[in-house]
């Protein structure tokens, strides 16, 4: 039976992945998202079969024009895809005429000079410039000089015998360049010029750009308005997209006053489906300032996290150094015995016992709280094997073991274990799950210590004392290694290509040299004796 033409178009559309549900059904506002901006996938898509090229292109003088009102005006139209019985679609969203607002194409980021390029000089003899944009329709003369691959001169190459002279640069099979490399000048010409060397090939961006703060002490010319500012970071962010991997992340470290607007602009570069996770830690410490204005001091910075594409990009699970949890204050006193036969105590009783007391009320009278609490903790680390607490069972877990949970909420004090029992080591007692305080130990950086799954809220990484850190002093913007070392086992492993061009004194290049990974780092400023190569 010949199919009539909307039953050809939605077959075409689905063959497109980012169109179907998980049901296989066709998206039709993801279609029209991405007409609206004109998708190259798309449009050759529907290039591919005449009779839809046909319908929605126009031939101009032997080019082919793509008509997206009318194309937009079919997907939209009330019989195609008539398959509800309800006029509403199963979302909640604001629309206007019938047509969400997402769907019409009409909601976005918008600022003054978006549709423009903004060079951003940096050096010192830049700084008191007045910054000049290059509108990208009017100026595309200016722009295409821009973005012409630029020669990279004066190469020095550094090893451990000191500085050499560079006669041949190492490459792959393929002709990637294999080298560590740090690049001195504007960093928006210089991503253009590497990106169709590197294109595909980075797997973590980690940008730490200028916060817009206006008054940062830093050397940047942090002193962009605001639409200055979004125009400088939307050209960086196009540019360097280009040189993820599929599966790769871009990490951006950012300030208070601009992360609401940034997290909208990635969205808008990257995708929101690209968007993994925003990162808020601790930096400064409170106490030693003095109260200036009527804000709440701030102690916040931010990292938001994408991966190159919807669903693309992937982190590494990561755990932290955690502190003895009291809530682990069982004991088990005859581990060797079957466990039907287990006997319990708590630490407290065990300690009290120990140390020659009769009850723990005398314990407790004997000792503060906060070394009573040492002592525990002291306990739990020498014995974590048999030092234990119970926790709620839910989830799969919970359906899985129902009848055998219900029946020890009954038997009190008595272990139970599920019949076929599939899962080394799962108790139950009093209906909850038993877990050792010794199953949370891992290695980290050489050490046997309890640990947690890593958070979205980071409390744990020092910013006090770095500032002779790496052996450069600057007091301000400078992050910790720590810091560029969790970000780099988040996303990468050893030998994969790390990017960062704002990277000031180096950090970012030094953590990744010591990791073992390749990396780029683009610099415009001088930092003199804290240079960035003087560091590495």
């Amino acid at each position: 039976m010949t199919k009539n033409f909307g039953e050809a178009l939605i077959e075409l559309l689905k063959t497109d992945a980012r169109f179907v549900d998980d049901e296989g059904e066709l998206v039709k506002a993801a279609v029209i998202d991405r007409a609206w901006k004109i998708d190259r996938d798309l449009v050759k898509l529907l290039l591919a079969d005449p009779g839809i090229k046909g319908k929605f292109f126009d031939e101009i003088e032997g080019h082919w024009i793509f008509n997206i009102n009318t194309f937009i005006e079919y997907l939209s139209d009330k019989n195609f895809l008539a398959n509800s019985y309800t006029r509403f679609r199963n979302k909640i969203g604001l629309n206007i005429g019938g047509k969400f607002l997402r769907e019409r194409g009409e909601v976005s980021l918008v600022w003054p000079y978006k549709d423009c390029v903004l060079e951003g000089g940096q050096t010192r003899e830049e700084e008191k410039r007045k910054e000049v944009f290059f509108n990208e329709i009017l100026a595309q003369d200016e722009i295409d000089r821009l973005f012409d691959p630029k020669v990279l001169t004066n190469w020095k190459r550094y090893t451990v015998d000191g500085e050499q002279k560079v006669a041949e640069i190492n490459r792959d099979e393929n002709g990637t360049i294999k080298e560590n490399l740090i690049i001195k000048g504007n960093n928006l010409l210089a991503l253009h010029t590497l990106k169709t060397q590197f294109r595909g090939k980075v797997k973590l961006i980690y940008i730490d750009p200028p916060f817009n703060t206006g008054d940062d002490e830093f050397g940047y010319n942090d002193r962009f308005n605001h639409s200055a500012w979004l125009t400088f970071m939307w050209n960086r962010l196009a540019a360097c997209k280009e040189m993820l991997a599929s599966d790769g992340v871009i990490c951006v470290n950012i300030g208070n006053q601009e992360v609401s607007y940034l997290q909208a602009l990635m969205d808008e570069v990257f995708h929101p489906d690209s968007y993994l996770n925003h990162i808020v830690m601790t930096t400064n410490d409170p106490s030693g300032f003095k109260a200036t204005s009527s804000k709440i001091f701030s102690t916040a910075n931010h990292l938001l996290i994408y991966g190159a594409t919807p669903g693309g990009g992937r982190l590494n699970k990561l755990y932290v150094r955690k502190k003895y949890d009291p809530a682990y204050r069982f004991v088990l006193l005859n581990p060797n015995d079957h466990y039907k036969n287990w006997k319990f105590s708590t630490i407290l009783e065990r300690l009290a016992e120990r140390d020659g007391f009769d009850s723990i009320k005398q314990l407790k009278q004997k000792y503060s709280q906060r070394h009573l609490l040492e002592m525990v903790a002291e306990y739990a680390e020498k014995n974590k094997s048999v030092v234990f607490r119970t926790a709620a069972i839910g989830g799969g877990a919970l359906a899985k073991r129902r009848d055998t949970i219900t029946k020890s909420k009954k038997g009190k004090g008595i272990v139970y274990q599920h019949p076929g029992e599939d899962v080394e080591g799962f108790y139950i007692l009093d209906g909850e799950q038993i877990i050792f305080w010794g199953n949370i130990y891992r290695e980290i950086d050489g050490e046997f210590v309890p640990t947690e799954a890593l958070t979205d809220v980071w409390t744990d990484i020092s910013w006090t004392g770095i500032a002779k850190e790496g052996g450069v002093k600057l007091k301000n913007g400078k992050k910790p290694e720590m810091l560029i070392k969790r970000i780099t086992e988040l996303s990468t492993k050893k030998d994969d290509l790390i990017l960062d061009f704002f990277i000031g004194s180096g950090t970012t290049c030094a953590v990744a040299h010591k990791m073992a990974r390749q990396y780029i780092g683009i610099e415009q400023l001088d930092y003199g004796k804290n240079d960035s190569v003087v560091r590495l």
